[in-house]
């Protein structure tokens, strides 16, 4: 390695031991399930807001979305554009409420737990569907963050891909294991902190460098359909945009309120006024990093010129943050300790996803499938081994479905996304806000919204081709939909809930308003 890499290296070597410091930390203060699973509900705004944010974008806001808009122009903005307005709606409609019910219903720990305690589901019909799901779509997900961590290790430091792979998920292993609930949402807060702060710099670094010749470089990069067509946000790879296109990426924000690891931190939070703090920050902060994402997509297509990547062997478009980081920095610069920082951004967003969602699949199976079905006496500290060793599977399982290099972060993100956002996405937001739901209309619905998206993603059922190439449109618009609408008829078909629940859904409602 050259002097400039070890002076990389080392400021990845002091974030990554600061993470296990800290994860050593939390370990002591973790006694029970309830710490290990939600921190004892005591959040505070700033770490609750940056942790969901950044447990929300992983690799795939500094890798994913930079890489879609350098190749293919600022029409896949529509994407970023349709994720700010769902986080807006689920800080603003879903936080405050679902904390509410999670704490009236039981004082649920999980999401499966809460919609077995809001339907009364004393056969856990509910809870093991929605615990299987989570399972399944997860292992994809976090399969996504352990390959961008690959990635990211094979491009800075020349590592065997598959070696980068198993250094990022010990790391992420580790400090998860030992420290649970608290430990992520620490970290996920100095990595939040990280994300924004290198997703900012950088683009105006490149654009002081760049002195004016913007323009006339990203000309030469050869864009399809040239310059003015690359920033149309109505162009798609010198193409028109059709409707399609547009509405299958604003549907990206319809998976918020399905997601589990965003919606376990409203849970966590400490008191109402510590909610409406997260709502402000999380919603400033999924702007300006949302925005900037979007903005280095661009400016790398013109910073980077003459390299294009993605063709000529050159690294993979979804590159682009991590080539501009290290041409700013360790050659226009020459500060290569400052770019290793920011590099560590990009692992930052990595590790935020990645360890939040080990620890939602880590309760699904201890606390919703273990202690609910194998071992009903097992007292808090079994359901903390338990969890601890199901974050050890879970992450190797994921490794395994990560092994393949050529892996597109951009593909697996968006299939998990649907997948949870279909199945979760409906039965949540009906069960908050309509009293008329009922169980038989929430396992159609997570049933119906799961099976859509495998169906429409992964089965090819004509010429050789799935439903989601044939048309265009993406599967969360189908399985949202098709859950909504099973939830709704299975609800009306079926027996009303029982005064019970209707009672405490007017609880509930009623606090909402005071």
């Amino acid at each position: 390695m050259s002097g400039t890499t070890w002076i990389i290296l080392s400021a990845f070597v002091i974030y990554l031991v600061l993470m296990v410091v800290i994860g050593a930390v939390y370990m002591k203060k973790t006694s029970n399930a309830e710490d290990y699973f939600l921190g004892g509900r005591g959040l505070g705004g700033w770490v609750a807001a940056l942790s969901a944010q950044a447990s929300d974008m992983s690799g795939w806001l500094l890798m994913g979305l930079p890489g879609a808009v350098y190749a293919m122009g600022t029409g896949q903005s529509w994407i970023a554009i349709g994720l700010f307005i769902g986080t807006v709606c689920n800080w603003i409609f879903i936080s405050g409420r679902l904390r509410r019910y999670t704490i009236e219903a039981n004082n649920s720990l999980t999401l499966p737990a809460y919609f077995e305690n809001r339907f009364r589901d004393e056969k856990r019909i509910l809870l093991l569907v929605s615990s299987v799901v989570i399972v399944i779509f997860f292992l994809v997900y976090t399969a996504s963050a352990l390959a961008a961590g690959g990635t990211l290790f094979h491009s800075v430091f020349g590592l065997d891909y598959h070696l980068a792979l198993a250094m990022g998920a010990l790391v992420i292993l580790a400090y998860t294991f030992m420290g649970g609930f608290m430990a992520v949402c620490t970290t996920d807060f100095i990595q939040g902190t990280l994300m924004l702060i290198g997703l900012l710099a950088v683009p105006i670094v490149a654009w002081t460098l760049l002195d004016g010749s913007f323009t006339d470089l990203l000309v030469q990069s050869e864009v399809a359909g040239g310059a003015d067509a690359y920033l149309s946000l109505f162009s798609n790879g010198g193409e028109s945009y059709r409707a399609i296109d547009i509405i299958s990426q604003l549907a990206w924000g319809l998976g918020y309120c399905g997601m589990p690891h965003i919606l376990t931190r409203f849970m966590a939070v400490k008191n109402e006024k510590e909610l409406k703090k997260s709502r402000v920050i999380a919603i400033v902060w999924v702007a300006l990093s949302l925005g900037a994402a979007c903005v280095i997509g661009v400016m790398g297509r013109a910073y980077l010129y003459p390299v294009i990547l993605g063709s000529d062997g050159a690294a993979s478009t979804e590159s682009v943050f991590i080539e501009m980081i290290t041409k700013v920095f360790t050659k226009d610069l020459a500060l290569p300790f400052i770019g290793g920082i920011f590099l560590c951004g990009i692992l930052a967003a990595i590790m935020s996803t990645a360890d939040s969602q080990l620890l939602v699949a880590a309760s699904s199976v201890s606390e919703d499938i273990y202690r609910s079905y194998i071992h009903p006496e097992a007292d808090s500290k079994k359901i903390l081994r338990v969890s601890r060793v199901t974050v050890a599977v879970v992450a190797i399982l994921a490794f395994i479905i990560a092994w393949n290099p050529d892996s597109s972060i951009m593909g697996l993100v968006s299939n998990a996304w649907a997948g949870l956002g279909s199945a979760f996405g409906p039965i949540v937001l009906l069960s908050l806000f309509w009293k008329r739901t009922n169980l038989a209309g929430g396992v159609a619905g997570i049933i119906t919204g799961g099976l859509a998206v495998i169906i429409w993603d992964y089965i090819p059922l004509g010429g050789g081709q799935t439903l989601g190439s044939v048309t265009g449109l993406y599967s969360l618009v189908v399985g949202f939909a098709l859950s909504s609408l099973m939830i709704v008829i299975c609800s009306l078909a079926t027996k009303a809930p029982s005064q019970e629940i209707l009672d405490e859904f007017e609880r509930v409602r009623t606090a909402s308003k005071e």
